[in-house]
């Protein structure tokens, strides 16, 4: 036997190259999660695109406001868990109610100028099948989330969803959230038949939310 032939045969999978394998995979993993958390949180302030391409179903007027009409809306996805107050939530419930889901953190800027206005439009509308509802974001407390609302008078519920795990439901090329903050008015289907992806006046917010309200 030659002493070719007695050399122990060499694995590819070298601890050294293992390792690399390993770090290139970690790297990879954490590009990933960094990306996820940029889409949503990179818009802070600055508004959105829409993302998607191909039959979107859904039209965005000059004033950044994305409307979808009846018979050509997308359902919302499952959005339940606990609140920051910590009680059980089903945004699913609320059908047979015009919903407001408002995206938002107590870190972020615009989500603090438009607070006073969805607090107000959130009680006038209060007697009129309208169910506001929020979804906070990547805050890593709940103290500040409920300090948040205390400040702004906030009194309808918000899921708390710090990963943003829930975000991460909606499919792309949907009316989907894509920025903090973000607003979508669900109509009585349950349905999203409009999408803002930046700060809300009481003026814009009310365009958003009357003619899904005039629905019938």
């Amino acid at each position: 036997m030659s002493a070719a032939s007695r050399a122990p045969l060499r694995s590819d999978r070298s601890p050294r190259a293992t390792g690399r394998t390993r770090r290139v995979r970690r790297d990879a993993a954490l590009i990933a999660g960094l990306a996820a958390t940029a889409l949503l949180v990179s818009a802070c302030g600055s508004g959105g695109t829409s993302g998607g391409g191909g039959n979107t179903n859904f039209v965005t007027g000059t004033d950044g406001i994305a409307t979808a009409a009846e018979g050509e809306r997308t359902p919302a996805p499952d959005l339940s868990g606990k609140t920051i107050a910590g009680k059980m939530l089903d945004v699913a419930d609320y059908k047979g109610k015009v919903v407001v889901l408002n995206v938002w953190g107590s870190w972020c800027n615009p989500c603090r100028a438009e607070a006073k206005y969805f607090a107000k439009v959130s009680k006038d509308y209060a007697d009129k099948g309208v169910q506001f509802i929020g979804i906070n974001t990547r805050d890593t407390s709940t103290g500040a989330a409920l300090a948040f609302e205390k400040d702004w008078g906030i009194t309808y519920p918000s899921l708390y969803d710090p990963t943003g795990k829930l975000l991460l439901r909606f499919k792309k090329g949907t009316l989907n959230p894509q920025a903090i903050p973000s607003t979508l008015i669900l109509d009585r289907d349950g349905k999203i038949a409009a999408r803002s992806l930046s700060a809300l006046s009481e003026e814009r917010l009310l365009k958003m939310l009357k003619p899904v309200v005039a629905e019938k």
